[in-house]
């Protein structure tokens, strides 16, 4: 995947800050929520008219801030 800053981008005029796909109001968080409320690839992307880069940049984003350690709530309990 190439470079998933080239597509997300942050405006503190736009959606208070956070984080969206470069030239729409769509934030990463919004794309995330449909696919966890079961839309599919064909569906956001046909719905949105986005390109299938700006979804990946999507998804890039998110494991970025996975592995970085910034999406994780203090502390984790184990099942």
């Amino acid at each position: 995947m190439q470079n998933w800053k080239e597509y997300i981008v942050s405006d503190p005029k736009i959606l208070l800050g956070k984080p969206i796909i470069k030239g729409s109001r769509l934030s990463v968080e919004f794309i995330v929520s449909l696919f966890a409320q079961g839309w599919t690839e064909e569906m956001v992307l046909k719905n949105y008219d986005l390109k299938k880069e700006e979804l990946a940049a999507v998804f890039s984003y998110v494991q970025d801030l996975i592995k970085d350690g910034l999406m994780f709530e203090s502390p984790l309990k184990a099942a």
